[in-house]
């Protein structure tokens, strides 16, 4: 009877995101063990300073990707928004599951929606992608940096260090915490982080027998909305902290992707949206990036380059 070790972070948002996937791998195989192993990353640890400038790639991940090349782990579970489209050889997404409300949310005590925000109002979030595309709407906003996982950033909100913060409705949700939602954001205001909302699972490529379990896992329409998404960050070679949105839906077989890229203070946003069939996800996406680093693209992502160097 083999036992399937879990690597995955300490956060309760983490933790539940793990035992789901325990749960959907004793479901479909009731005769395997299943253990987690909860680790501490990088990204967890450093609280004190942006994710931008600890190094924005793979903050969250390393860890549990050492785990697994060491064969301490057999798979790991991850958000999709906090991985990096490059991954160490050897290791691979087998599988990603269906997708919760991918959108953003804010959250205040104070009012119902971002434009209803008094002038000069303290927003939290620590996410580039947020800040540029909050200051594009609203650049009369005091945006201030805010870190820890949901419960952290609810109680500082809480205290009244913020009018608003802004957080992932999917982790909310997940915690049973969808009553703070005061509403969620439409991507036509506020693209979400490629991936956001979806769990994946990664493993060792050389482990065929675990690779055919987890294919009972995958969500075929998530895969393919992931995929561009993804696709589209890679070929702009973004990160978990660029100012980098992308939100794909789909319709029957067709595959819509909107990506946007932006400046930090929000003077600045490129956007476009590529329709194709949903068997070119990763083409779709690399296609749309080509044509906004043309259009101006390239130009934000070297200037943000520069500044993190």
């Amino acid at each position: 009877m083999r036992t399937i070790r879990i690597a995955t972070r300490k956060s309760r948002l983490a933790l539940w995101q793990a035992e789901h996937v325990a749960a959907a791998i004793l479901q479909h195989y009731p005769t395997l063990n299943v253990e987690l192993l909860p680790m501490s990353t990088k990204g967890d640890e450093i609280l004190d300073r942006s994710l931008a400038k600890i190094g924005g790639k793979g903050l969250f991940v390393k860890e549990l990707e050492r785990a697994l090349l060491s064969n301490e782990a057999d798979l790991a579970v991850h958000s999709m928004k906090d991985l990096p489209a490059e991954m160490p050889a050897g290791l691979g997404i087998v599988a990603i599951m269906q997708r919760e409300d991918p959108r953003d949310a804010l959250v205040s005590d104070q009012v119902d929606k971002i434009n209803q925000l008094p002038r000069g109002a303290i927003v939290g979030t620590s996410s580039l992608r947020r800040q540029c595309q909050l200051l594009h709407l609203r650049p009369d906003l005091d945006i201030q940096p805010l870190r820890g996982n949901v419960e952290t950033r609810l109680k500082r909100l809480d205290e009244g260090r913020f009018q608003a913060i802004i957080l992932a409705a999917a982790g909310l949700i997940r915690l049973d915490l969808e009553h703070r939602i005061t509403s969620t954001i439409e991507p036509a205001d506020m693209l979400p982080a490629v991936g956001q909302g979806a769990i994946g699972i990664q493993c060792r490529l050389d482990d065929s027998e675990l690779i055919d379990n987890l294919s009972a896992l995958n969500h075929p329409e998530t895969k393919a909305r992931v995929d561009a998404e993804r696709g589209f960050s890679q070929r702009l070679g973004g990160s978990c902290q660029s100012p980098i949105a992308g939100h794909a839906v789909l319709d029957g077989g067709i595959l819509k992707l909107t990506g946007r890229v932006g400046l930090p203070d929000g003077s600045l946003i490129i956007e476009g949206s590529k329709t194709g069939d949903h068997e070119n996800a990763e083409r779709i996406g690399a296609d749309l990036a080509e044509e906004l680093l043309v259009k101006g693209a390239a130009d934000i992502l070297s200037q943000l380059e520069e500044k993190m160097l």
